[in-house]
């Protein structure tokens, strides 16, 4: 064979080793697009009275999956959020179950935004079997304690003691309370009527409003006819601008104190100048500097953060961190448990859960614990010309 003719042959040779290698890098590349998504479904509240709380749950939920899928998924497996929108409504977060459950037949769900509505499907997640991580912030949907479901944010046992503490360290005696007659607000209403008095604080006007709701003068001018040092405002609902506003041009000049419904910039921008000065409590991450910078909280807390700043302009509020954290309990225990376990496995991995760090803190859950959080994760703010800043 002639030089030339050898080295004819040997460019063939491995131009055939080169194609060989290129075909089973795109048939690995192929088997890994392509695995079997693990699906997982999510009840927001994308429209109705809790719509800003669900778009901030749905842009996190869509951050977090992009990054966990474009990093490999799970053990090689993509995760597929479906996401139905309950519109604040309980019929229609169990029609959203139903179609979750039964249609799409996801590993587990995460939801509901709201109280009433976490509560309402848990009949549906008991018949099917799988866990419900809530994104809601009442006490029954953990004190009325059920095997499968589990809770992100620091429930109103946890929040309610906490904000009367700083009510009375204001050196207020007597308060007034409005709240919304949804599940959150009744709850936190219940929690108050228990607490307030252990605090050495006594209501002394007592008002509700339903979602919806577009005058409070009524309420607001029998609250001003009492001697409440304050007011405390427990709803989750767009209502509360409305609320704050209200009193301002009533002329009610004692302060306003809240909750966690009240951490969102939806807030401010409704109620404009009126929520100047209103104190609230929640968890710790709205200013990542809480954690002290030398924290892994700090880390997780301000990568998300960042991540969230830069896809959406503006920084995340505690909604979007719930669903962060609902997300991350479950993607955490598929990978203990395995991407091919089955929903009590995957039920009890997540029961397993210690000490993950996430934006409401460190959840560590137990056999009888499906909360995880502590008042140590907690802090108070008050919001100042539209944004909040720290009130400790």
């Amino acid at each position: 064979m002639t030089v030339a003719r050898r080295v004819v042959a040997l460019i063939v040779a491995f131009a055939l080793v080169l194609g060989l290698v290129g075909c089973a890098s795109q048939e690995q590349t192929s088997e890994q697009t392509t695995a079997e998504p693990i699906k997982i479904g999510a009840i927001l509240s994308l429209t109705g009275t809790y719509a800003a709380l669900g778009a901030s749950e749905k842009n996190a939920l869509d951050l977090e999956v992009k990054r966990i899928n474009d990093s490999g998924g799970i053990d090689g497996r993509p995760i597929e959020v479906i996401i139905e929108d309950d519109a604040t409504d309980e019929a229609k977060a169990v029609a959203a179950a139903s179609k979750l459950i039964e249609q799409d037949r996801v590993a587990a769900i995460l939801g509901a935004t709201g109280t009433g509505q976490s509560m309402a499907i848990r009949g549906d997640v008991q018949r099917a079997g799988i866990p419900q991580i809530s994104m809601a912030g009442g006490t029954v949907v953990t004190s009325e304690f059920a095997p499968l479901v589990f809770q992100t944010p620091w429930s109103n046992t946890i929040v309610v003691p906490f904000v009367l503490e700083a009510v009375k360290s204001a050196g207020i005696s007597k308060i007034a309370v409005l709240s919304d007659t949804g599940g959150y607000g009744k709850d936190g209403l219940a929690v108050i009527e228990a607490e307030a008095p252990k605090a050495g604080l006594e209501i002394v006007g007592n008002e509700t409003f339903n979602a919806g709701d577009t005058d409070l003068s009524a309420q607001l001018t029998r609250i001003k006819g009492t001697d409440a040092g304050a007011v405390l405002l427990w709803t989750a609902g767009k209502e509360a601008a409305t609320a704050v506003k209200s009193a301002r041009d009533l002329g009610i000049e004692v302060p306003f104190f809240g909750g966690s419904g009240q951490a969102k910039l939806e807030f401010a921008e409704g109620a404009g100048e009126a929520s100047n000065g209103f104190t609230f409590g929640t968890g710790r991450s709205l200013i990542p500097a809480n954690w002290g910078e030398d924290t892994e909280n700090y880390s997780v807390v301000s990568d998300f953060a960042e991540r969230y700043r830069s896809a959406y302009g503006e920084d995340p509020d505690i909604f979007a961190g719930h669903a962060f954290d609902a997300l991350a309990i479950v993607t955490d225990a598929l990978k203990r448990a395995g991407t091919d376990a089955d929903a009590a496995a995957l039920r009890d991995a997540i029961e397993q859960t210690r000490g993950l760090v996430g934006f409401g803190g460190n959840f560590t859950f137990s056999a009888t614990d499906h909360n995880g959080l502590t008042a140590e994760d907690l802090a108070l703010y008050r919001f100042e010309d539209g944004t909040w800043v720290s009130a400790q």
